[in-house]
């Protein structure tokens, strides 16, 4: 036993204090040794220091009841240790935590595609949203968006979109992608087949999701609204 450990038993009043001799020294006795071993034994068994004296002054039913208790304690304890562990392995896991399995295989297959960090990111953090607010049409939309993954023009409009975050607003490439996202969604929809997502369009999905954002992919969502307004016939709007 520490010096330490004596004294803090001390301080709870496990242990009685023994008085001081002439020379300032406290002498214990043999009970006071038979005392620590049992503190000591309680102690190391997994017993709180705060029911150690009610166990130590406890006839021998009252001590059975009370270790009784303190072990069905310790085995609460215990199940919320493995639940805590079960946790902690799902966080090693990343993405899967928080989303769907067949989200967590969409950001896996974005890693694979050699998507940015920054969009995997963001996509990930409005499936979130989408799985929160709506689960059921959430997996619709994704079953569509890993069917749309197999279409290699989808891969090379969403590796390009990627891309074009670090463009200029000014750059003409987002005009010609502006066109070639939507040629790819009007060939879905000729072929009976939808990409139903919260907007018509790559950039727009992108636009308004809790993410990162830049001038060009702001510039890419201002070109989809006036492509659609043109063909509704309506003014433009771009901004100034």
């Amino acid at each position: 036993m520490t010096i330490k450990a004596v004294r803090h038993y001390h301080q709870r009043g496990l242990l009685d204090e023994p008085p001081r001799d002439l020379s300032g020294y406290r002498r214990y006795s043999a009970q006071h040794a038979i005392d620590l071993v049992k503190i000591k034994t309680l102690a190391e068994a997994g017993v709180p220091l705060a029911r150690i004296k009610e166990l130590l002054a406890a006839n021998p039913e009252q001590f059975a009841a009370a270790i009784a208790e303190i072990d069905r304690n310790l085995q609460e304890r215990a199940k919320e240790l493995r639940r805590t562990r079960e946790r902690m392995a799902h966080l090693s896991t990343g993405d899967r935590l928080f989303v769907s399995e067949k989200v967590a295989d969409f950001l896996e297959r974005l890693h694979e595609l050699g998507v940015s960090q920054r969009s995997v990111q963001m996509e990930r953090d409005l499936w979130i949203l989408l799985q929160s607010v709506s689960p059921k049409q959430a997996s619709v939309w994704i079953a569509e968006k890993l069917d749309a993954m197999d279409d290699p023009e989808f891969r090379a409009i969403y590796l390009e979109y990627d891309a074009a975050f670090d463009w200029s607003p000014d750059d003409r490439r987002l005009q010609a992608l502006a066109v070639r996202s939507e040629r790819w969604i009007a060939g879905r929809r000729r072929g009976g087949e939808t990409l139903d997502v919260p907007d018509p369009t790559i950039a727009q999905l992108v636009a308004t999701s809790p993410g990162p954002s830049s001038p060009a992919w702001d510039r890419l969502g201002e070109i989809a609204r006036e492509r659609r307004d043109q063909a509704r016939g309506l003014p433009l709007r771009r901004q100034c």
